[in-house]
């Protein structure tokens, strides 16, 4: 009943299909070529089994035969034969080793490639979700390792049945019996591994977030973002101490499944154990009641030696591939993350140039992992050649509404229109080259200067002009050419000979990356906040020259930034409350006036 259990479930759980598919797709030369060498992988071992039988058949025969040579010249002929088979059986090897290899490498590159693609796919929303990470965690480790090992398992597991066919036709033709004793005695160990692969999946999935918490703090003893205050609070001997309490905790668990698994395989070996001795005991009494010959004796105590072995290895790499079919379904569970902000079925085209510009109509946003709306009924009006300024307090809704605007995700009621036409209308690469943003949180990347800023414009050429005057007018040339290889300099320490900047100075690289984009809107969210208050007020004289025809969005919590704004909108609790250009706002003596008198003070 129980080993029924056993079956159905790991026949509900396949997933072989899915694995041939992806090694397919890997490379199919390879694929056919490991095939044919597993074919004569297959054949040829057994061929010495037959060719040692005729030998000893030929020297017993030899033992009473008058001429004497020619029973010697025969096992000669035999022996040759048999070392002929042996070297190409080892150069079939040799070869297959390779072609293993190259297949295994073709795999990982295929599953790594296409968990990149799903990594960019996925809307911004996962990444802002716990259960994503456990996710992406679990298809992160099977990526790496699982497809490789699934390609040489399942060629085992084809190489041996090869092997066991020929072998069950062989035995068969001693005793059906004796093939019937071959597979019953697998069937134990067979069970064992199957329970306990399932034991091992269900406990390694449950303990996902743990693993999780285990890198975290491992991450935060060793990385160079952390290292000062870690030193500066004493703090090493707490995480130390989370850290190994988790790993021992993960330790203690596992050990007991495997402590377990063992004992239960100890009773499936007796078991076999018990079964392959009755048939070497036949086995014996054919031969020694005369019913078979000594080379018969050889060949079918062989044989089956072999057909154990090969059934064995079967089995074991079956329920190996059923285990790593299991931890893949970790990867599919990944791959089959559906993004919720899709492609139009008929898209229309951005318009060049922009007429009216940017509407936001009664907007309202809410995050999936959260019961608080970040945009309540917002409406507001961006328009070319306008500088909007946002001004709140943290959680007001600013960043959230340029997340909007960017289509990283899309209202939960309203709309957001350019030119009168819905932004869910537009190609989404279409709508996110013809804006360019920096945000307060953006990307310090360790590639050299030119490099960090052309990616904010892949279309330009690496070393044009067009990043050399974007880097000016972010105030990034002055801070580059110092530098040791100036524009060539790698940026920050995770790299050799890398160089790190100031928070300021990296403020500067993502400006000019922002400026470099040549979009139609663009954004700045907090992009001064680490620099000084004159390379701020020079960075936004160059802004205004920068922003001619363009729609401009600026959030700043410095007000005497926001000052130079066209419009100005305040923000609370994800809704507009007040909005008008500087004057207007001052002489409402609102929240603005309260603010910016507030910051004011601090200058007197």
């Amino acid at each position: 009943m129980q080993a029924g259990k056993i079956l159905k479930k790991m026949r509900s759980r396949w997933r072989l299909g899915g694995a041939l598919r992806l090694v397919w797709q890997s490379s199919p030369k390879l694929a056919i070529a490991r095939l044919i060498f597993l074919i004569f992988q297959g054949i040829l071992p057994l061929i010495p089994l037959y060719l040692g039988k005729l030998l000893i058949d030929t020297v017993a025969a030899s033992l009473n035969a008058a001429d004497k040579q020619a029973a010697f010249q025969e096992a000669i002929i035999l022996l040759v034969l048999t070392a002929l088979v042996t070297i190409l059986n080892t150069v079939v090897s040799s070869l297959a080793e390779v072609i293993n290899t190259a297949q295994g490498q073709q795999v990982t590159n295929h599953m790594q490639n296409i968990l990149h693609a799903k990594s960019i796919e996925v809307d911004l929303e996962y990444y802002e979700n716990s259960k994503y990470y456990d996710a992406l965690q679990r298809a992160q480790q099977e990526a790496s390792f699982r497809p490789t090992q699934i390609v040489n398992r399942l060629a085992q597991v084809v190489q041996n049945g090869i092997s066991l066919i020929a072998i069950v036709g062989l035995l068969l033709s001693l005793h059906w019996g004796i093939a019937g004793v071959l597979f019953v005695a697998a069937i134990p160990a067979m069970l064992v591994r199957g329970k306990y692969s399932q034991i091992i999946y269900d406990w390694q999935r449950k303990n996902t977030s743990k693993e999780r918490q285990i890198q975290y703090f491992g991450s935060l003893l060793t990385s160079d973002l952390y290292a000062k205050e870690i030193r500066l609070f004493g703090l090493g001997h707490i995480f130390s101490e989370r850290f190994y309490r988790l790993k021992i905790k993960m330790y203690k668990e596992g050990l007991n499944i495997v402590t377990r698994r063992a004992a239960a395989n100890i009773i499936a070996q007796v078991i076999s154990g018990i079964l392959i001795f009755t048939a070497y005991t036949f086995i014996f009494y054919q031969t020694i009641q005369g019913i078979l010959a000594i080379g018969d004796l050889v060949l079918y105590y062989q044989a089956f030696q072999k057909g154990q072995s090969s059934l064995q290895g079967m089995l074991r790499h079956f329920n190996s591939l059923y285990e790593d079919n299991l931890f893949l379904a970790n990867l599919y569970e990944f791959l089959d993350l559906k993004p919720k902000v899709v492609e139009p079925n008929n898209p229309k085209s951005f318009p060049h140039p922009m007429q009216s510009g940017i509407v936001f109509d009664n907007v309202s946003f809410e995050y999936s992992n959260s019961n608080r709306k970040a945009l309540q009924s917002v409406n507001l009006t961006v328009k070319p050649g306008e500088v909007v300024a946002l001004v709140g307090e943290n959680g007001s809704g600013k960043t959230s509404l340029i997340k909007l605007l960017c289509r990283l995700y899309d209202p939960t009621a309203g709309k957001i229109t350019i030119d009168g036409i819905d932004i869910r209308q537009f190609q989404i690469p279409a709508l996110r080259q013809e804006i360019g943003v920096i945000f307060q949180d953006y990307a310090k990347y360790h590639l050299t200067a030119n490099e960090n800023i052309w990616l904010g414009n892949t279309h330009v050429e690496p070393n044009n002009n067009q990043i050399l005057q974007a880097a000016r007018m972010a105030g990034a040339d002055d801070v580059i050419s110092k530098l040791p290889k100036g524009y060539d300099t790698i940026l920050g320490k995770l790299f050799e000979q890398g160089e790190e900047l100031s928070i300021g100075q990296w403020q500067k690289i993502a400006l000019a990356r922002a400026f470099l984009r040549k979009s139609q809107v663009i954004v700045l969210d907090e992009p001064t906040s680490a620099m000084d208050p004159k390379a701020e007020e020079e960075v936004f004289r160059k802004f205004r020259e920068l922003i001619q025809g363009q729609a401009a969005i600026l959030i700043s919590h410095r007000l005497s930034t926001v000052k130079m704004a066209d419009r100005i909108y305040v923000m609370e609790g994800g809704k507009v409350i007040e909005n008008g250009s500087h004057q207007e706002l001052m002489q409402q003596n609102g929240t603005y006036a309260y603010l910016f008198e507030t910051q004011a003070q601090n200058y007197r």
